[in-house]
């Protein structure tokens, strides 16, 4: 078992070994290999997970066994365990379902290079997940930036040449801002590490003049992170990004880089600056807020736009808002609910973002609204796909998406606030008829008959695309039919968190 609590370690170390080998090998190899060593990442991670189910206990690896201020820490508990788990069974199943987009979308001669991008990001990923110090969290957070710009720009075509520049400028700018914050944290207290920077703040907030310099580092570091993971009102990013990048890349960037930017934020509210010291911060409001507002404009700006992977890219912005709404709750439920969804959402928009261009092949090679009549019947195990990620998106019971909404209505209830249990319900309704206004009409659209339909009409799909596809439904209802079994998990990684 003490060899086990290398694997977080592990994970970082191997991945970026991997880039450096994948950028040697040829394409197909540099696939095959990439593939395999999710695989024994995926073993690595379900160990952690087991470990620390069956012990109850999280451990921390010191690295090079520096104390604090100077020492650089991976901590690995429950929550941190299934997020990596989760992160890694979404690439590799966006990876495979979407490599044969991959194939037309980039240049025989740089393919090794998209995989080479993958494993660093994969390391970035990691790191994010496990690391118990600010800097490395910083660190990494550069990295997973330019692996994202990369895996973006391997389209070669002037918009996603376009998209990848504005989101690096954006990105920059957000990574800057969290930079500032961390050393204004580092100022205040002297610490990178997360537990002894939480200590000192619980004894600096005794003092009331501290609060008002606290709240600018932490403001300031929530905006570089909202920045970079698409809260409103900074996620007029995302359509041109998710929508003109590769199935494979748009997956990724949706369903885990997002994700770690927010899971890296809730760790420096969680265990660097303490829940009892953001409790007495305005920004819990302020994410409530724009979390809320950016899950109405965001499914109104879905149903405007007459694109698919635009609509799927603005349907992301309103699902990040959830997460931040969550958050913004400020209570164990809260968190619990927001923690849920980016599992939920994870699975879901991956699922979504290889199907679209599966209906674009039979529609022409486009994907607006009006060349897409039809589609769902001439590929009719795509269409399938679509709409099960469309019903969990919309909130159909037996799916993740009903779960989730679910457990923002439940943490709204038991916060006790009547304005915030109005506002809170009132977004989920809206948000809930917004999401089946622009899915259905997706629906009607894609199995409405264009027609003559022929045999050579329909598309074959190969076991690559199924078993991954397979793999991400399973996901998804377990979500939502046995979701008091990952509720309960992650209320223990909660409370481990602290």
């Amino acid at each position: 078992m003490e060899f086990v609590k290398n694997f977080p370690l592990f994970t970082i170390v191997l991945s970026l070994f991997s880039g450096v080998l994948c950028y040697m090998l040829k394409p197909q190899a540099a696939k095959v290999y990439t593939l395999i060593f999710e695989g024994v990442l995926i073993l690595m991670v379900s160990a952690v997970l087991y470990l620390v189910i069956t012990t109850g206990q999280p451990f921390t690896y010191v690295m090079g066994e520096f104390p604090a201020p100077w020492g650089n820490e991976i901590r690995a508990g429950i929550l941190e365990a299934m997020m990596a788990l989760l992160f890694l069974i979404v690439e590799i199943c966006s990876i495979s379902a979407g490599h044969r987009f991959l194939v037309t979308d980039m240049d025989e001669s740089k393919r090794n290079l998209y995989f080479t991008l993958v494993n660093l990001m994969t390391a970035a990923l990691m790191a994010l997940v496990w690391t118990n110090d600010l800097f490395t969290g910083y660190v990494f957070l550069e990295i997973l930036t330019l692996t994202s710009c990369g895996v973006l720009i391997v389209r070669e075509i002037g918009r996603t040449t376009l998209a990848a520049v504005r989101y690096m400028i954006l990105n920059l700018l957000g990574s800057g801002l969290f930079l500032l914050g961390v050393v204004l944290l580092y100022d205040l207290t002297g610490h990178l590490l997360m537990v002894p920077m939480q200590q000192t703040l619980a004894e600096m907030v005794k003092d009331p003049a501290v609060l008002p310099v606290l709240g600018i580092a932490v403001g300031i570091l929530t905006i570089g992170l909202s920045i970079k993971s698409g809260l409103f009102p900074f996620h007029f990013w995302m359509p041109d990004t998710y929508g003109w990048a590769s199935p494979t890349s748009a997956a990724l960037l949706s369903s885990l880089v997002s994700k770690a930017y927010i899971f890296l934020l809730f760790k420096t509210y969680y265990r660097a600056i303490g829940i009892d010291v953001i409790q007495q911060l305005p920004i819990r409001n302020v994410l409530l807020v724009l979390g809320i507002c950016g899950i109405i404009v965001g499914s109104l700006q879905a149903i405007h736009t007459n694109n698919l992977n635009h609509m799927v890219a603005y349907s992301s912005a309103a699902q990040i808002g959830y997460i931040y709404m969550g958050i913004g709750l400020g209570t164990m439920a809260g968190y619990t609910a927001a923690m849920f969804h980016i599992m939920a959402h994870a699975i879901t928009k991956s699922l979504l973002f290889v199907t679209t261009p599966r209906l674009a092949e039979v529609s022409g090679g486009t994907l607006k609204f009006q060349d897409l009549q039809g589609a769902g019947l001439k590929t009719k195990v795509a269409g399938m796909y679509f709409t099960l990620g469309a019903f969990s998106m919309i909130g159909i019971p037996i799916f993740a998406g009903f779960s989730s909404k679910l457990l923002f209505a439940l943490a709204a209830v038991e916060q006790g606030s009547s304005k915030k249990i109005v506002l809170v319900m009132l977004a989920l309704a809206v948000s809930s008829m917004l999401n089946a206004l622009y899915f259905v009409m997706t629906l009607i659209r894609i199995y409405t008959p264009e027609g003559k339909m022929t045999k050579d009409d329909l598309m074959h799909h190969h076991l690559n695309y199924h078993l991954p596809m397979i793999c991400l439904m399973a996901a998804n209802l377990l979500l939502g039919l046995r979701c008091d079994l990952v509720v309960s998990l992650i209320e223990r990684g909660l409370e481990m968190f602290g």
